[in-house]
C-alpha cells in the first residue's frame, strides 16, 4: 500500500436492515476534493452492491419500523447549513430524498419512533452570534474573529476535533416527517450536552444521555432521562454507577446501556460494561468487571434470549451475546457469534438476522449476514486495496523481564531481508492494536520495513488489571513490554537488528520520547507526533488534562516532571522528528513547540512538522491531502535515517 491509496480506504458504516433491504453508507478519502465523499449502498442477498443515493456526503441510513422509509444524513461541499449533515427522508421503494431539517450546524444520527413518523435526533444549537448566526436584532452574521469573547467559568468548555461546548449545547429534537416544522424547537434546555436519543416502546418519551444534575457542575458523570415527545421537563429515568452511553429499550421496558462504574470525579482505564434497569430502579451490570469490555459501537439488542453487544478482546472486537438476567458474567460466559481474530464496528437486527461491518487484517470493513447460524460475507470494498498489496500481520508473543506475556503483531514487507524495524506504539494508551487493517503499517510495510505493533500493559483488551497497570506507572512496565516483544522479533534472521526505529502518537508520541531517553542506544531515529511531553502543562492546556493528568500522573508536580519526557530531552542523541497539528486541543501544541526548542537547544538533529488546521485526529479523519503528505514525510525521515538496503 502506498500512500495515493489512501483512496482505495473504502470504510462502509453502520447498516440498516429490513427484510430483503441492506443500507451501508460507504465512505472515502478523496485526495482531488481534499476530502472525504460518501454515498448510500444498497447489498443485496447475492452481494450485488448498487448506488442508493447520489449525494456528496450522505451517511447513517435508518430504517423505519414499518419499512416504508429511509432517513439519512445528507452534506453537501457548498457552504452554509446546507454543507451540514442534514435530516433527509426518502421512500425504502425508491425515488427523489425530501430534506427535512436546515439547522444551521447540522444534526446527528436519526433514530425513528415507534409510529414511523417521527424522529428524533440530537443537534448542537448556537448562541446567536456565533459560527455564522446574526446576533439578535440583526441580519448579518459576524466573521469568527469579530465575534464576542467567551466568558469561561469551568474546566470542560471544549473538546478536541468538535471545539468550544458551552455556546453550542446539544439538544434534543423530535420532527414530524409528514408534516416538518420550517424551525423546529428543542425539547432540552440549558447548556446541557444531550446524546444517544432512544424511543421508550410506545413512543411517548425519548430517552438520551445527559451530565449528572443536568450539567450544573463538572462531572464525567453521565445519567439517562425520559424527555417527553411531546415537549415538558426532563425525567431521570437511570442513575447510573458512573456513565452511560447507547441506551436502548427492550419491549418490556427494561433500559439497556453501555457504563463505566467510578466514584469520585473519574478514573481511566476502566472496562466498559453491559447495564440493565427498570425505569427509576437501581442499575445492575449484567457482564464481568474485569474480563469484557463492550465497545460502545452502537446501542446493545435483545436478541433471543441474550443482548448482543460487540466485546474488545486481545485486539480482536468480538459480537456476543449477553444473558438477559445475567450477573457480572465473565467473557468466557458469552456466546460468541462474529469477529474472532476481526474487528466488528458495528451491526443490526432485522428478525433473525444480524447484519454487521467487520473488518479483518487485509481489509477495512466489509458486509457480513448472521442467518441460520451460518456467516456469509457480501462485499468486498477491499478489493482494490488487496490488489495495490497488503502484507499480512503475523501474531507474535513474548514475555517481559518480570514473565508478563506480551501480545502484538509483526508486518513484514517483501523479500527475505534482513529489514530494517520500525516500533509502532499505539496512542490511548487505554486502546489497542487489533485484528483489522491498519493502514500505516501497510504503508511502512510496502516501503521496505518491518513493522512491530504492540499491545503492552496500559492497553484495552486484555482485562482491567492489565489496562490499569499504568495508573501511576508511565515509562515502567508498558516499557518493558514494548521493548520484549521488540526483542523477540529482533531475534529472527529476516530482519536487522542494528537498523532499528521507533515512532507513535498521543501516547504512543509520549513514549517515542521516553525510550528515546531512556533507551535510546537501541534506536538509529525516532519519530514522535501530537504526543504529551510534559504533564505539568498538559494539566492545563489539554482539554483533558484537568482529570486526566491527576489519574494517571497524579497531582505532585514533581512526579509530574519525573514521568514527562521533556525532563529528559538532554538525554536525547538520536535524531528526533516532531510532528503536530495546529489546532490539536488533546496534546496541545505547546508540548511540540517545548519540546523541539529544548532538543534544539540541546544540538540534537530535530524537525518540527506543523499541520495548518488539524486536530488530534489527523492521522485518522483529517484532511486527505495532509494524511498523505504526512506519509511522505514520514518516508522520507525513515529514507534518511532507517535507509532500505
Amino acid at each position: 500500500m502506498r500512500p495515493v491509496d489512501l483512496e482505495l480506504l473504502a470504510v462502509p458504516g453502520r447498516p440498516a436492515a429490513a427484510g430483503d433491504l441492506i443500507l451501508v453508507a460507504l465512505s472515502r478519502p478523496d485526495l482531488a476534493g481534499n476530502s472525504y465523499r460518501s454515498s448510500l449502498r444498497r447489498i443485496g442477498p447475492d452481494g450485488a452492491d448498487t448506488p442508493w443515493t447520489h449525494g456528496e456526503r450522505d451517511s447513517a441510513p435508518a430504517v423505519s419500523p414499518d419499512g416504508r422509509w429511509v432517513a439519512f444524513l445528507r452534506g453537501t461541499g457548498k457552504s452554509g447549513p446546507l454543507s451540514r449533515p442534514q435530516l433527509h427522508v426518502m421512500p425504502v421503494s425508491g425515488g427523489e430524498a425530501r430534506r427535512v431539517t436546515e439547522l444551521p450546524l447540522g444534526v446527528d444520527a436519526p433514530v425513528w419512533a415507534p409510529d414511523s413518523r417521527r424522529i428524533a435526533f440530537t443537534a448542537r444549537v448556537p448562541e446567536p452570534g456565533r459560527y455564522g448566526t446574526p446576533p439578535p436584532g440583526e441580519d448579518d452574521a459576524p466573521e469568527a474573529a469579530e465575534e464576542a469573547p467567551r466568558r469561561i467559568t469551568r474546566y470542560d468548555y471544549r473538546v478536541d476535533d468538535v471545539g468550544f461546548l458551552r455556546d453550542r449545547p446539544k439538544r434534543l429534537f423530535v420532527v414530524d416527517t409528514a408534516e416538518p416544522a420550517t424551525d423546529p424547537a428543542p425539547l432540552t434546555e440549558g447548556e446541557a450536552d444531550v446524546s444517544d436519543p432512544a424511543w421508550t416502546p410506545g413512543g411517548e418519551s425519548v430517552l438520551v444521555v445527559a451530565p449528572r444534575d443536568w450539567d450544573r457542575t463538572e462531572t464525567l458523570h453521565t445519567d439517562l432521562y425520559a424527555v417527553p415527545a411531546g415537549g415538558g421537563a426532563p425525567v431521570l429515568a437511570v442513575r447510573t454507577r458512573g456513565t452511560a452511553s447507547h441506551p436502548a429499550v427492550a419491549a418490556d421496558g427494561t433500559i439497556l446501556y453501555y457504563g463505566l462504574e467510578f466514584e469520585g470525579l473519574s478514573e481511566v482505564a476502566r472496562n466498559t460494561g453491559l447495564w440493565a434497569a427498570a425505569p427509576g430502579g437501581e442499575p445492575r451490570r449484567l457482564t464481568d468487571t474485569e474480563t469484557v469490555d463492550c465497545a460502545p459501537v452502537g446501542e446493545p439488542v435483545p436478541y433471543e434470549d441474550g443482548v448482543l453487544v460487540v466485546v474488545r478482546n486481545r485486539g480482536a472486537a468480538e459480537l456476543r451475546s449477553v444473558p438477559r438476567e445475567g450477573d457480572r458474567v465473565e467473557l468466557s460466559g458469552l456466546k460468541l457469534l462474529a469477529g474472532e481474530r476481526a474487528a466488528v464496528r458495528s451491526f443490526a437486527v432485522d428478525g433473525d438476522t444480524i447484519v454487521l461491518v467487520q473488518a479483518g487484517p487485509a481489509d477495512a470493513g466489509e458486509v457480513v449476514v448472521l442467518s441460520g447460524g451460518e456467516a456469509s460475507r457480501l462485499t468486498d470494498f477491499s478489493a482494490p486495496l488487496r490488489d495495490s498489496g497488503i502484507r499480512s500481520a503475523e501474531e507474535l508473543t513474548a514475555t517481559a523481564p518480570d514473565g508478563y506475556p506480551v501480545h502484538g503483531w509483526l508486518v513484514l514487507p517483501e523479500g527475505e531481508g534482513p529489514h530494517p524495524v520500525l516500533l509502532v506504539i499505539h496512542g490511548g494508551p487505554f486502546a489497542p492494536y487489533e485484528w483489522s487493517l491498519f493502514d500505516e503499517a501497510q504503508v511502512y510495510a510496502s516501503a521496505g520495513y518491518a513493522v512491530v505493533l504492540a499491545n503492552p500493559r496500559g492497553s484495552a483488551s486484555y482485562g482491567e488489571r492489565h489496562g490499569r497497570a499504568v495508573v501511576g506507572a508511565l515509562g515502567t512496565v508498558d516499557a518493558d513490554d514494548l521493548l520484549a516483544l521488540l526483542d523477540a522479533v529482533l531475534e529472527r534472521s529476516d530482519v536487522d537488528s542494528g537498523r532499528v526505529g521507533v515512532m507513535g502518537g498521543s501516547y504512543g508520541g509520549f513514549m517515542t520520547g521516553w525510550l528515546a531517553s531512556h533507551h535510546g542506544e537501541r534506536f538509529r531515529a525516532a519519530w514522535s507526533e501530537r504526543a504529551v511531553n510534559a504533564w505539568d502543562s498538559f494539566s492545563g492546556s489539554s482539554d483533558i488534562g484537568w482529570f486526566f493528568t491527576e489519574n494517571y500522573v497524579g497531582a505532585d508536580p514533581e512526579e509530574q516532571r519525573r514521568r514527562s519526557p521533556l525532563t529528559y530531552a538532554a538525554d536525547i542523541r538520536i535524531p528526533f522528528a516532531v510532528a503536530h497539528s495546529e489546532q490539536d486541543w488533546r496534546c496541545p501544541l505547546e508540548q511540540a513547540q517545548r519540546m523541539f526548542v529544548a532538543l534544539k537547544k540541546n544540538g540534537t538533529e530535530t524537525e518540527f512538522l506543523l499541520f495548518p488546521g488539524e486536530g488530534h485526529e489527523l492521522t485518522r479523519s483529517g484532511k486527505p491531502r495532509h494524511r498523505l503528505q504526512r506519509f511522505e514525510a514520514v518516508l522520507d525521515w525513515w529514507r534518511r535515517y532507517l535507509p532500505v538496503s
